[in-house]
């Protein structure tokens, strides 16, 4: 007995119940979204160009899932994921940009067709708009 003259174990009271299962770790919706996105703009970049928003966007809910605490693990994979398809194809849109950036010299190419032309030289596994157009018709 204690010398405490109120203590629980004085008046027959129980102590405390033994613990309940585990409590399985909430995932966050805006998470699981965000990992989603992120996923799903590499394939995204490469096939049609629309890979950046959509690693923006998951950025952007996997900083505030991450932020607000649930689902942290997919929230941080998600952030992994929207940075290096950001870094990618940022890096991929430079190469670009500088590969056919020559191809708009009007002394060098004074027409259409050839500025086209040199455009297919230096992209040459890429499908053009112009490419499509001219195949239809």
């Amino acid at each position: 007995m204690s010398d405490h003259p109120n203590h629980p174990s004085d008046r027959g009271y129980p102590g405390y119940p033994p613990p309940g299962p585990p409590v399985p770790p909430r995932s966050s919706g805006m998470a699981i979204t965000a990992l989603v996105l992120a996923l799903v703009s590499i394939p995204a970049l490469v096939l049609c160009g629309l890979g950046l928003p959509l690693a923006l966007v998951a950025l952007v809910l996997g900083i505030i899932a991450a932020a607000r605490g649930g689902g942290r693990g997919l929230a941080v994979g998600a952030i992994v994921v929207s940075l290096v398809v950001l870094a990618g194809g940022t890096a991929l849109a430079v190469w670009i940009g500088t590969s056919v950036s020559g191809c708009a010299d009007t002394s060098r190419y004074p027409t259409q067709e050839s500025q086209r032309d040199c455009v297919r030289r230096n992209l040459p596994f890429v499908v053009l708009p112009f490419d499509v157009a001219s195949s239809r018709g």
